[in-house]
């Protein structure tokens, strides 16, 4: 009898070990000599009759060879991931994607449905930068296509490079922060704009977006202004045209305060810095007259906040998250609908202080 059992429980081990094994998954091919990571994908959207978009990347990335650019009209993204796996010799990874280019056109019919795809792929990061293009973004590629020219890995340093210096000089954002603020009830994502234009890729400023779909741009003077509304922001260069002055190595604390009844919104500016480049015919020839100067600086920024929070108010778009100040401990989250209405009637007062070095040949 004992005999019996012990067989039985042999025999029963050992189908549940065959049928254990039969439902393991066939592995994905890891191999580094077999797949190609890519760093970035560009997406480009076509006309709204057929509600297609064209994928690119840059193949092989990240090593010394002879690049080329891959291209496919597709209705969704992952159609034109497989696409690329059809038409290169390696099979293309998203796992180290870390750059996503839209072009303005596609972001302005609305960006959920992109998101979304990327969010339910397991193997992309949420730090990947997301990017505004302008212009012929394919044709900027294609101009750098050389061995020496890793410009998908460039691309990539830069945007690393300002986000973790956080440095003002341009926006950066990636695949959190935007659904961070996608799906806020009291904020709206912003985006940066670069603009391609041969074989140069500019910065031209901030895209304001209304939950998914992009309303507005900043560019210049606005954009560097913005950037001194967070809460510490260090800026290389303050460049104020209408007052023939340049301020560099600028230090910005923001203090943002709302009153009980959200009737008004309080801003207070701390910059510090220091007098870079003044034009030959604003001549500062003693103290007076530097304070003079530094008190125009002042009211001129504080005029120029007011009016970008204005043209927010005007769009009911809150980009700098202002609303999150409404949130407290134990009380009920207030709604957007109750947002909107109150931001877009709200009364703000601006408050800048201008810590300025002295200026060593003035006495």
């Amino acid at each position: 009898m004992k005999r019996f059992v012990r067989a039985t429980l042999v025999l029963l081990s050992f189908s549940l070990l065959t049928f254990a094994c039969g439902c393991v998954p066939i592995p994905e091919n890891n191999m580094i000599e077999e797949i190609t990571p890519i760093i970035f994908w560009s997406i480009l959207g076509g006309g709204e009759e057929d509600g297609k978009i064209t994928i690119s990347t840059i193949v092989p990335p990240l090593i010394k060879q002879k690049k080329r650019v891959l291209t496919h009209k597709v209705s969704l993204l992952n159609e034109g991931n497989k696409g690329f796996n059809l038409t290169y010799y390696n099979e293309l990874k998203a796992g180290q994607i870390r750059l996503l280019f839209v072009d303005e056109t596609y972001a302005k019919r609305g960006l959920t449905r992109l998101i979304n795809t990327v969010l339910t792929d397991p193997n992309v990061s949420q730090r990947l930068y997301l990017v505004i293009t302008k212009g012929n973004f394919n044709e900027f590629l294609a101009k750098h296509l050389d061995e020496t020219d890793n410009i998908d890995y460039y691309l990539y340093r830069m945007f690393k490079h300002y986000e973790k210096k956080k440095q003002g000089e341009i926006t950066v954002v990636n695949l959190h922060q935007f659904m961070k603020m996608l799906y806020s009830q009291v904020s709206d994502p912003q985006l940066p704009v670069f603009r391609a234009e041969g074989e140069q890729f500019l910065y031209e400023g901030t895209a304001f977006f209304d939950r998914d779909s992009m309303v507005a741009e900043i560019r210049g003077k606005d954009d560097q202004i913005k950037q001194l509304l967070y809460r510490d922001r260090f800026v290389r260069y303050l460049v104020l045209p209408d007052l023939s002055v340049t301020l560099g190595h600028i230090r910005a604390h923001t203090r943002k305060k709302l009153t009980p009844d959200l009737s008004s919104l309080s801003i207070e500016i701390d910059v510090k810095g220091r007098i870079d480049e003044l034009d030959s015919l604003a001549r500062i020839e003693d103290n007076f007259q530097y304070a003079a100067l530094t008190q125009k600086i002042e009211r001129y920024l504080e005029e120029n906040v007011i009016r970008l929070l204005s043209r927010m108010q005007k769009l009911q778009i809150d980009p700098l998250q202002i609303g999150e100040l409404t949130a407290k401990p134990f009380s009920k989250p207030i709604t957007r609908d109750t947002w909107d209405r109150h931001w877009s009637t709200m009364k703000i007062n601006v408050k800048v202080r201008l810590h300025l070095e002295p200026l060593t040949k003035v006495k």
